[in-house]
């Protein structure tokens, strides 16, 4: 057994190493979470000193006891590879091996288009555009959020995703409905943008080396946020002042009010709208691989699952009652 002193010093390496590889802030919390938990549920022994044992005991524990989902013991055993491979530059071919819990197939949520008007009728403000731009263009959560000023293009009604889901850059359709309205949010950011610089700071971050390569681009128009925080924050990778994009939850928030209202029973998240804009796509006769590149999917078969949601009954099969 070894000090406790030992234990924080290896997560300041993980984070270390993670911010090398640019995992993203998210990934950063939730493995080192996950390799704290490790090292303190074998008595903070290090983990050069464990080895297959402590960690199928651990990942059972989580199944077992814990109740963890899959892809919740699935994301523990992904910090603990990371740390082994990546971190402590060990070669265990053991770790590769250990069983990964199967992930239940689970249908997706869809709104109808009546719920889904239902729903943005009762949103306003920016929780109504993220909403309608979630719902118009399927982008994820956390895209949509990151969108920078100079990805969207009015003259091309285009917006493009930059390093989404699996580091892919893609484009998607910017709904005409939504050009005025992103336009004046724009200006907004601008305003404040503007404000932030006469006071000393308006440099954002920048992802991977380009704030080394690009010194000035930072503090350019183009790179701000469309929807940047209503406040300043402390940059927890760096310590810099900065202004954020808008935290999430005030999507999630304003989602619930909405369906409360709305008198809507199903259980409602961003992704629902991901999956309600795809759906509503192949109901009109979109074709799936023209859905699948529009939603980043790097294989079709991930797209197919909306065909078994179709609104036609059971993998769009009439019942012979109504024949």
């Amino acid at each position: 057994m070894v000090s406790g002193s030992r234990a924080p010093r290896l997560l300041e390496e993980v984070r270390r190493v993670l911010r090398l590889k640019h995992y993203s802030l998210r990934t950063e919390h939730a493995y080192v979470g996950w390799i704290r938990r490790f090292v303190l549920a074998n008595g903070r022994k290090h983990p050069r000193d464990m080895g297959a044992v402590e960690v199928e005991a651990f990942l059972s524990h989580l199944a077992v006891d814990a109740k963890v989902s899959a892809s919740t013991q699935n994301q523990a055993l992904s910090a603990l590879l990371f740390l082994y491979r990546d971190v402590l530059g060990v070669d265990l071919p053991w770790l590769e091996d250990v069983v990964r819990a199967k992930r239940p197939k689970r249908v997706p949520t869809v709104l109808s288009v009546g719920e889904v008007k239902a729903l943005l009728a009762r949103m306003d403000g920016r929780p109504w555009l993220i909403a309608s731009l979630l719902y118009g263009t399927g982008m994820r959560l956390m895209e949509a959020l990151r969108l920078r000023i100079k990805d969207v293009d009015f003259g091309r009604n285009e917006i493009t995703i930059r390093n989404g889901k699996g580091g892919k850059d893609r484009r998607t359709m910017l709904p005409r409905s939504l050009i005025e309205p992103l336009q004046r949010e724009i200006e907004r950011a601008r305003l404040l943008h503007a404000q932030d610089l006469s006071e000393g700071f308006g440099a954002v971050w920048l992802p991977f080396a380009l704030a080394r390569k690009y010194p000035n681009a930072a503090r350019e128009t183009g790179w701000q946020y469309v929807f940047p925080s209503v406040q300043r924050a402390t940059d927890p990778s760096s310590g810099l002042i900065r202004r954020h994009h808008v935290d999430d939850g005030l999507l999630s928030r304003a989602l619930k009010r909405a369906a409360l209202s709305a008198g809507i029973v199903k259980s409602i998240s961003a992704h629902t709208l991901r999956h309600s804009f795809a759906t509503h796509l192949l109901e009109a006769g979109q074709d799936i691989r023209t859905i699948q590149e529009l939603l980043g999917h790097k294989d079709v078969a991930t797209t197919q699952i909306y065909t078994h949601v179709l609104n036609r009954g059971g993998m769009g099969v009439v019942s012979p009652l109504d024949r």
